[in-house]
């Protein structure tokens, strides 16, 4: 009985908590409802920063949006030194956000000023609702952990957001009607996907001669009602949360009021909710019998959007970390340690090492006054020899890249590169579900077997390589989504191997378009050099040999994590751009590789098998950019851009010059020689008749030809499509 005659109003509880719910809990703390509201209103009007007294950081928030207010719980828990309000938000956050929000909304009343109303006279302003919206700086737990421990209370979950509804009207307060007595009654709605509890009868009392009113009276008026605006999202979890060989799982996420419509599919978030129940509709029939069973979801009290800047992995770096990486960037062997730390396990290869670095690094993005868009990211196709460790560049990358997403070439259609359109069970409407090049948004999306890919879904990237858009039309949905990602993809020749007696466009095989669009083209070859190998093969054997080891694991795994932090450190702080004389040399440059493509293809009378276009101007400026990037500097000079120049050289200009070249240093005799060949052939073959290749070259080297020669003939004439090849070209046909 010690406090009782301090003068304090009582007030009873008896009526919010049921009996043995939250109230024993409540008393535990000591804190009743009315003692929470107060405190919420201290709190917003009382707390400064830390770092700035006097300085009132939520009034001022509350003062400027009068819609929503964001809180960050490590204030709440640095200013209430008893820890209840924090407690009890994280415990029953159900019963403590109204609260909070009513207290917000008394806070902002006391805090506006009088408006003159319509007669002249001062008036309160009026206020509507606040939402609160809460923010906390604890990691994320999974979604596969959620379980029925977690239920109506506070957690924090991250993902990508596949699918958003449209936007629902949801009534917070229902306006029900008797059909009897025509009383008026209004009931409170449950936030989130519950509903309204109708009660069951009238508490009219009837008059003498008047008719009791029914049981279930009661009519909804939907007119009358109050509603707030509601949409469903659903979060699937990050893809390298995913445990091998399991399926993403997905949460619904129920947001309202000033949430709605922020959100698009593919973006990723770090979201705090209350993760709630609810009874599903349609449950399937073998759940028809089941009271018990219900669907969760989470209603979403705060969210962040995890931007391409600080996706996956620690953003907030460190002092000694960034002192690290200038030190780091400050050597002058940078550029090199840094191709020694690319795939150490593959032996050679140093400038599809180099170009990896670069496409890990990324130039820079630009956006004109015009709005027009100029894509940053390198994209690289490595082209060549089976076992020429092709694949295994493409694991270091996904391993490597803050954000990387690995398909096959055969495994994935246009439309689960792209985009596709799924429709939803329960409510029947059609939604869009971002495909590999949405989800690497930001990141590298490793395409492997490029070549085995129909043509029909090599097309799909187009867009994605250039526009870095992907541009949506069907079902009724029409939409732009985001795919700012870089694409390494590795292919074969159409023969397996790389053929020399081929063209360079015999070899390549993909279409000019596609072409264009890859910033680097390497030819990796499987080059039989005894030194070579000799070297390859010892090095392999070591890697055999070490590799049962694993004192030494934990080494290489800090250091992958070390890569992955700089280059996400470098492409968050470093944005260079081109110095003046760097930008007149490579203009120069440019106009020398373009002089040169024409002499050639004047020369010989066709055109490359690559293409060098404008494309490969910009190539080159964001190869530049990408290397002043690994050295944290933000122009690039000169020595960048020769650097960039000759990578293009040795992997580009290579392609486009590889492979034989039918018209390459011919001289007249054996312009001439090749035209009898061809004289001869013809002679031999009618129209639509069939021989096979090796009779038809024996047959004329009898009778005094060159073989070689009769094989450039027999490639010529396959090139105007005089001639095709059947059962694996063995067996040569004459078309008309």
């Amino acid at each position: 009985m010690s406090g009782w005659d301090e003068g304090e109003i009582y007030y009873s509880d008896q009526a919010q908590f049921p009996p043995g719910g939250g109230s024993s809990g409540d008393q535990a703390h000591g804190t009743s409802r009315h003692a929470a509201l107060q405190k919420f209103k201290e709190f917003i009007r009382n707390f400064q920063c830390k770092t700035q007294p006097n300085v009132f950081p939520y009034r001022e928030a509350l003062v400027a949006d009068h819609k929503c207010l964001l809180i960050n719980l490590a204030d709440l828990i640095s200013y209430d030194s008893d820890q209840t309000l924090p407690q009890l938000l994280r415990q029953n956050p159900a019963d403590y956000l109204p609260l909070f929000e009513t207290a917000a909304a008394e806070v902002l009343s006391s805090l506006r000023s009088r408006v003159s109303g319509e007669t002249g006279e001062m008036e309160e302003p009026e206020t509507g609702e606040v939402q609160i919206l809460l923010r906390s700086d604890q990691d994320p737990v999974s979604i596969r952990s959620l379980g029925a421990q977690y239920i109506s209370k506070l957690v924090k979950i991250s993902g990508i957001v596949i699918a958003a509804s449209r936007t629902k009207a949801k009534a917070t307060y229902v306006t029900l009607l008797c059909k009897n007595c025509k009383n008026v009654r209004v009931v409170p709605c449950r936030p989130g996907l519950g509903g309204a509890i109708v009660p069951r009868s009238c508490d009219h009392v009837p008059q003498p001669g008047e008719d009791p009113c029914p049981i279930d009276p009661w009519i909804v008026v939907p007119d009358k009602s109050k509603y707030v605006d509601q949409q469903t999202l659903k979060l699937q979890e990050n893809p390298e949360d995913v445990p091998t060989g399991e399926l993403p799982r997905n949460m619904l996420l129920s947001i309202d009021r000033q949430l709605v419509q922020t959100i698009v599919p593919g973006t990723r978030l770090t979201i705090m909710g209350i993760y709630s129940i609810f009874q599903a509709a349609n449950s399937s029939t073998s759940h028809k019998g089941a009271v018990a069973v219900r669907q969760p979801y989470i209603r979403v009290v705060g969210l962040e959007e995890t931007s391409e800047a600080n996706s996956r992995g620690p953003t907030n770096f460190s002092r000694d970390d960034i002192e690290e990486f200038k030190k780091f960037a400050s050597d002058n062997n940078a550029y090199e340690n840094i191709c020694s730390k690319i795939a150490p396990s593959i032996f050679g290869h140093s400038d599809v090492k180099k170009a990896v670095a670069c496409l890990l690094f990324g130039g820079s993005r630009k956006a004109l006054p015009d709005g027009v868009k100029l894509r940053g990211d390198i994209n690289v196709l490595l082209l060549g020899d089976p076992s020429t460790a092709k694949s295994q560049f493409l694991k270091f990358v996904e391993k490597t890249a803050p954000i990387a997403v690995y398909t096959s070439g055969k495994g994935s259609s246009a439309a689960g590169l792209t985009a596709s359109v799924i429709r939803d069970n329960s409510s029947r409407e059609f939604y869009l579900e971002g495909g590999a090049m949405v989800l690497a948004d930001g990141g590298v999306v490793c395409i492997d077997e490029f070549d085995k890919m129909r043509a029909e879904d090599r097309v799909a990237i187009h867009e994605a390589m250039e526009q870095q858009t992907i541009s949506i039309a069907k079902a009724g949905i029409t939409t732009v989504l985001n795919s700012r990602t870089s694409v390494l993809a590795a292919a074969n020749p159409p023969s397996g191997r790389y053929d020399d007696l081929k063209t360079a466009q015999d070899n390549i095989d993909l279409q000019t378009t596609i072409l264009s669009r890859f910033d680097l083209i390497f030819i990796v070859k499987d080059i039989r050099m005894y030194a070579q190998d000799k070297n390859i093969a010892s090095h392999i054997i070591k890697v055999h040999a070490s590799a049962s080891a694993t004192t030494n694991d934990t080494r290489t795994s800090k250091e992958d994590n070390w890569l992955k932090r700089y280059i996400h450190y470098c492409r968050t702080e470093c944005h260079p751009r081109l110095s003046e004389s760097a930008a007149s040399m490579l203009q120069q440059s440019y106009v020398k590789i373009r002089q040169d493509m024409r002499r050639q293809a004047n020369e010989t009378g066709e055109a490359a098998a690559i293409p060098i276009t404008v494309r490969q101007l910009e190539a080159i400026v964001r190869l530049s950019e990408a290397l002043a990037k690994m050295r944290l500097s933000h122009v690039a000079n000169d020595n960048h851009v020769l650097e960039a120049i000759r990578l293009f050289n040795n992997a580009t200009m290579d392609a486009a010059r590889s492979g034989i070249n039918q018209h390459i240093n011919l001289t007249p005799e054996m312009a001439n020689e090749i035209k009898q060949a061809e004289t001869q052939i013809k002679r031999r073959m009618g129209i639509g008749s069939h021989i096979s290749e090796r009779r038809l070259i024996d047959d004329l080297t009898r009778m005094g030809m060159n073989e070689s020669i009769v094989r450039r003939a027999l490639l010529i004439m396959h090139q105007r499509d005089e001639v095709e090849y059947k059962r694996e070209r063995r067996v040569i046909v004459r078309k008309a």
